[in-house]
């Protein structure tokens, strides 16, 4: 049986492709959400299988979303989209699976064959698909969701309880990954749990045995190891 969560704005549409899913009597629908952002705490939580994602959703498109995700962690992807045949055509393109709507329930059907027959495994996910960098970072936490512009963040670090941004204004908790981060925006590795924006440093502190500590702009201390100070002090203009 393999596990699934619907992502889609429309309630409609998320109830209906639940029923589908689940009368085939192959897939179990453990979760849905109305968004990109709530959709993508969920993934990350419950670790399904596959997910069925809108395409056109507001703040967040299901294409953004998709590029917020581990590929090495990530589940399958079959988009759900109103687009028609000839614009799926760049999808098909990238050997990953997609439903029309109105679903069609033989074409469903035909999906979850393919997903089952794989087994999870040599099927591949629409990676090429997915945008290389990132404009903004989603944060969600006490009853709200924020939206940050990558140029905003300070730094990125990670502990016991997730992963934070920290803004001249604020700290947020994201459901991006430091990995996501480093590899899809400007922020910088200057230690295994921070991430930097070069942006925002106000100085750099020397210390003994190889390591430093970065101020930033808004006077928040950041440790700089020894194995990322020399590519660091690159990157700003000293050698």
């Amino acid at each position: 049986m393999l596990s699934a969560i619907v992502i889609d704005d429309e309630l409609f549409a998320r109830e209906e492709l639940t029923e589908l899913l689940e009368e085939t009597g192959e897939v179990e629908v453990i979760d849905q959400a109305s968004n990109a952002i709530e959709g993508l705490k969920k993934i990350n939580q419950l670790k399904p299988d596959v997910v069925f994602l809108d395409i056109q959703m507001p703040q967040i498109t299901g294409i953004e979303l998709l590029g917020m995700l581990d590929p090495d962690t990530m589940p399958y992807v079959v988009f759900v989209t109103a687009y028609d045949e000839f614009a799926i055509q760049a999808f098909e393109d990238n050997a990953f699976d997609y439903l029309l709507k109105p679903v069609d329930t033989k074409r469903l059907e035909k999906t979850v064959k393919r997903l089952v027959k794989s087994g999870n495994q040599g099927q591949a996910n629409p990676t090429m698909l997915a945008p290389q960098t990132l404009d903004q970072v989603p944060c969600i936490g006490l009853n709200r969701i924020v939206i940050i512009p990558i140029g905003d963040v300070e730094f990125a670090y990670t502990d016991i309880s997730g992963v934070h941004v920290q803004t001249h204004e604020q700290k947020a908790t994201s459901q991006l990954t430091l990995k996501v981060l480093e590899e899809k925006t400007p922020l910088v590795r200057c230690h295994r749990q921070f991430l930097i924006n070069t942006k925002a440093i106000k100085e750099i502190k020397l210390l003994e045995n190889g390591l430093a500590e970065i101020i930033t702009v808004s006077n928040h201390p950041i440790p700089v190891s020894r194995r990322y100070l020399k590519t660091l002090k690159e990157l700003l203009g000293f050698h």
